[in-house]
């Protein structure tokens, strides 16, 4: 089932789209490529300091509420553009990259860290007040940072690979 999808000739017809040639043969593809890792920078940067917080290793004198609610908007609005900027990339390639392991991969990694920091809004973040005058947090919170901060990490280094896997 999940090979037909791969191998779908939809992908190819997702390259044909007049968007997907205006990118790719313009420089609107390094330009959307390099703001893409811009914005992915501020994702992984903003999440970063809340992670490290989480584990008790920078920031401990700052609450994690407040860090969170000062960094979080900026992880959206970061967040947004590199998805913006990375489904323009996408699409004047769709067909090879949905074939390519490093893409693959990033996908993977983006949605376990996504449903990590869920767990961690839905889930754990409703005891955080009681941390944020203390440098130790609780197991659960520095293990969802440090998943956090593996799981960020491997999506940057798969997604600089996928130019280079062919």
């Amino acid at each position: 089932m999940i090979s037909g999808f791969l191998n779908s000739t939809l992908w190819l017809d997702v390259e044909e789209w007049t968007i997907s040639w205006t990118i790719g043969g313009t420089n609107w593809f390094p330009l959307l490529e390099s703001i893409h890792v811009i914005a992915a920078a501020m994702v992984v940067g903003s999440i970063l300091w809340v992670d490290l917080r989480l584990i008790g290793v920078a920031a401990v004198q700052y609450p994690i509420t407040t860090m969170s609610r000062e960094l979080v908007p900026w992880t959206w609005g970061a967040f947004v553009i590199a998805t913006i900027t990375g489904i323009g990339m996408f699409i004047t390639r769709a067909a090879s990259h949905v074939l390519n392991p490093a893409f693959q991969s990033k996908m993977v990694l983006l949605v376990l860290a996504g449903l990590n920091m869920a767990y961690f809004h839905f889930k754990l973040y409703k005891n955080i007040a009681q941390y944020d005058s203390l440098a130790i947090t609780s197991t659960q919170l520095k293990i969802a940072g440090s998943l956090s901060l593996f799981l960020w990490a491997g999506v940057m280094l798969a997604g600089r690979w996928i130019g280079h896997i062919i």
